[in-house]
């Protein structure tokens, strides 16, 4: 499985020295008990570090710079206890490289009518220290997510969370390094891009190579652990035959089994964490990479098929962030509609490549033929995906910018069996509808394969796109045709 760092988030307090000595260890130990119950939480998956109080300009930069030096450090919270004049923020701010929130809390909950006097008015004024850091972070033009709540409340400590995955998803992106096996399927459009500005605005690093170069690996592969990794599939998947020689039938997965073990081996000895194949492609590779593939997935790789490095690039940061939930994130395409009025649905799928995390059933392993690839029968895993709420994402490149496209979508529980379908599927209603989500979808230039999370919100989503300094389109139940056209506009204009 592809891990991660234990990340944590540095928790900086802003205040200033006018007000004495003991104010200033009130504000420290008012901040070490936030940190210390933020930590306690259930609802933070990782740990936050408090670090003392800024109180001056050279506390603020080396603050920032030792948090820009540390690779533990994912990002910074930070927090104006009392007054935090801005000015002294700003060569800190400007040099700063990392996520950044800003907390918008304060220490009380409640306003002690009986006993408020002056004293507590100079010590407990977030209200006014935040408005004043809030000016210059704006006025700088730096991108940051404001939270705003009290700090014990569970809905405030659930946004922090959701931001922290989202800092570790662009933390991580500037380490993402795609290996392409081959090239884009000829004369697609939407699978090419500029892969020199995605290393500079994302940080991927987006590597070609023959696909001969890795099938010496699976060629390489000993019998013995073809024969072991076959074992554990068939412990850990049902097997349907279907009429099918069960010697002939094992073969077929065999081949599989030597794939994922030689794209692995190669995978890790590269150090790539997504890969991109292409069924027009697959000299010295007896079947398309299918429950390879899948399986690959599963463990965290990114992956993108016909050669479509962004969306395997963008599947790696999403499972990135998703990493430690348990609904699931994988490779999608749209395929197909229902269009009985009122129950208008997709049909999503791929020939072979959908992620086993979003499995609603145990997976089962067929061997069926394939057109495409003019290869042997490949072996899949063919399931059902899990009923929820979840986002459909599209990065493209429009010759002068990227822009992330986002559609929120509700994948439905599959009453009706469609037993001839070999392929693993999702069957999910866009938002606002069909009818509205495909045409918006059309009208953002949306591509048809889309990494997808039942894990991730778009709220996340377009957080990250933020941080990214790229455009993003949320598709969501409020859009309409006209409001999503005036967007385009001006984003042409905004993203030049």
């Amino acid at each position: 499985m592809l891990k991660t760092k234990k990340y944590q988030f540095w928790f900086a307090t802003g205040a200033q020295d006018l007000y004495g000595e003991d104010c200033l260890r009130e504000v420290e130990e008012h901040s070490k008990v936030i940190v210390e119950e933020l930590n306690k939480s259930k609802n933070l998956s990782y740990e936050v570090v408090l670090k003392p109080t800024l109180i001056n300009q050279a506390s603020i930069r080396r603050c920032f710079n030792e948090a820009n030096a540390d690779e533990l450090c994912a990002g910074v919270i930070t927090w104006m206890h009392t007054f935090s004049p801005a000015k002294m923020w700003i060569l800190g701010l400007q040099e700063f490289r990392k996520p950044l929130l800003h907390l918008h809390t304060q220490f009380n909950r409640d306003i002690p009518y009986d006993t408020i006097d002056m004293d507590f008015m100079n010590l407990n004024q977030s209200a006014h220290g935040d408005r004043e850091f809030g000016h210059m972070v704006s006025r700088l033009g730096i991108e940051r997510k404001v939270v705003v709540g009290h700090w014990s409340e569970e809905n405030v400590q659930k946004r922090i969370a959701s931001w922290m995955r989202t800092a570790i998803g662009v933390i991580e992106s500037s380490h993402v390094r795609v290996v392409r096996v081959g090239d884009n399927m000829r004369n697609v459009a939407v699978t090419e891009g500029d892969k020199v500005e995605a290393q500079v605005k994302f940080g991927w690093e987006i590597d070609a190579y023959n696909v001969t170069d890795v099938a010496e690996y699976v060629q390489a592969v000993s019998a013995a652990d073809v024969n072991a990794l076959t074992d554990e599939y068939y412990e850990m998947y049902d097997i349907l035959l279907e009429g099918r020689d069960e010697k002939e039938f094992r073969e077929h997965v065999k081949v599989q089994a030597a794939i994922e073990l030689g794209f692995r081996k190669f995978l890790e000895e590269n150090d790539y964490h997504a890969v991109v194949t292409n069924f027009q492609m697959l000299s010295g590779l007896k079947q398309l990479p299918g429950l390879a593939m899948q399986r690959l997935m599963a463990d965290g790789y990114g992956f993108g098929a016909e050669g479509d490095w962004k969306t395997a690039a963008l599947l790696r940061v999403m499972k990135i962030m998703t990493e430690g939930l348990c609904n699931g994130t994988s490779f999608m395409e749209d395929y197909t509609y229902h269009l009985e009025p009122g129950k208008e649905v997709i049909l999503q799928s791929h020939m072979l490549e959908v992620c086993p995390s979003i499995a609603n059933v145990k997976p089962a392993i067929k061997v069926n033929p394939l057109t495409m690839g003019n290869r042997e029968d490949p072996a899949r895993l063919v399931f059902t995906t899990k009923p929820g709420n979840g986002v459909a994402c599209s990065l493209v490149d429009l010759g002068t910018r990227f822009r992330l496209i986002i559609n929120d979508v509700t994948t439905l529980k599959q009453e009706i069996p469609m037993p001839k379908l070999p392929v693993a599927s999702a069957l999910w209603k866009p938002e606002p509808n069909l009818i509205t989500g495909a045409e918006a979808w059309i009208l953002s230039g949306g591509a048809h394969h889309t990494a997808f999370s039942l894990d991730l919100t778009s709220e996340q989503m377009v957080d990250w796109g933020a941080m990214m300094g790229i455009e993003c389109v949320v598709i969501d139940k409020d859009t309409t045709i006209r409001s999503l056209k005036n967007e385009l506009r001006w984003n042409k204009a905004a993203f030049r």
